[in-house]
């Protein structure tokens, strides 16, 4: 059995577009897709044709235009990566003894029933480590995905990235884990916190809605829920995904006394967009329900002091005109 070190070495070392810029998530979602089935226990091999439509989804939703069409390309192709360190494929000689480049079409993975997999040894690990699955997972969506689609390629692959674990020993100097449980996330810390601010986005007022569902909002934690950052309504901003981004890129802050908006100094654009954003500063953020849920001094001062990106700019008095706008 592998140990975990030489698992996530493994899983780093995947042979990537050979073209600067190229978007291909092909591997990677496939990938995730065979650790969602490791961690639900399913059988270290699997034919084609079972993942061929979870795999044809996710990259409908997730990769460029037209990639669905050639995803048969790594269910092959991934078994040449570290010399077949990470993936096996399983059928009749006459397919597998193909030269790497004679990729069978879509047709022939599912007539022949072709089968890929992890190796045991990989396999064995995954399933034997504690925390293992968890880790190479995240070391995919974070190499190869922004942060703003993870969570959601997470749950498509089927994959728990909260499941209670004990990690090992084995992971943590890899992963910078301990021996102890992660923190896990209040579920209902979003829902608190949009409610809280009557489901709008406090910078900007946005409020879309798709039938009774809020669409484009979210719960920033002020103080980051990975340093600390409790679930509670007074570390928490109803934020449109922009601002939500903006925000922890600590292009603005609030300020603890009136809860103004106030953008960083570093936050310059030639063109219209910052502009538009710049109207929002030192204007005071549209306040919770009740005053108990208003954003916390402490929490406020971690941010100013560890994100929001100083200096400042200037709170011009009422009626002045701001320098930059027009």
């Amino acid at each position: 059995m592998k140990t975990a070190v030489e698992v996530l070495e493994a899983f780093g070392n995947i042979r990537r577009a050979q073209h600067a810029g190229v978007y291909a998530p092909h591997k990677p979602l496939l990938i995730l897709l065979a650790l969602g089935r490791v961690q639900r226990n399913e059988s270290r091999m699997v034919e084609f044709s079972a993942v061929d439509d979870p795999l044809k989804q996710m990259l409908a939703e997730f990769g460029p235009s037209n990639s669905a069409k050639s995803r048969h390309y790594p269910f092959w192709h991934l078994a040449t990566d570290g010399h077949g360190s990470i993936w096996n494929l399983s059928g009749p000689r006459e397919i597998l003894s193909r030269s790497a480049g004679a990729t069978p079409s879509l047709g022939e993975l599912r007539e022949h029933h072709i089968a890929a997999g992890f190796p045991a040894d990989v396999d064995e690990a995954l399933r034997s480590i504690p925390g293992l699955v968890q880790a190479v997972a995240t070391q995919v969506l974070e190499t190869y995905f922004p942060a703003t689609l993870q969570g959601d390629i997470a749950t498509a692959a089927g994959l728990d990235l909260e499941r209670e674990t004990e990690v090992g020993e084995a992971v943590s100097p890899t992963v910078g884990y301990g021996n102890s449980k992660r923190r896990r996330r209040d579920p209902d810390f979003r829902d608190r916190v949009l409610r809280a601010y009557e489901y709008r986005c406090c910078v900007c007022g946005f409020d879309l809605r798709i039938g009774h569902m809020p669409a484009g909002l979210e719960a920033a934690h002020i103080q980051w829920h990975h340093v600390g950052g409790p679930d509670i309504e007074p570390n928490g901003l109803s934020l449109c995904a922009l601002h939500h981004k903006l925000f922890d890129l600590g292009v603005f802050t609030v300020e603890p006394a009136e809860h103004r908006i106030i953008f960083s100094q570093h936050a310059i654009s030639g063109g219209r967009g910052m502009e538009g954003e710049l109207q929002f500063h030192g204007n005071p953020i549209h306040a919770p329900q009740h005053s108990d849920l208003r954003p916390a001094a402490e929490f406020l001062a971690w941010n100013t002091k560890n994100v929001f990106k100083t200096p400042a700019r200037q709170v011009m008095s009422v009626g002045s005109k701001r320098p930059g706008l027009r």
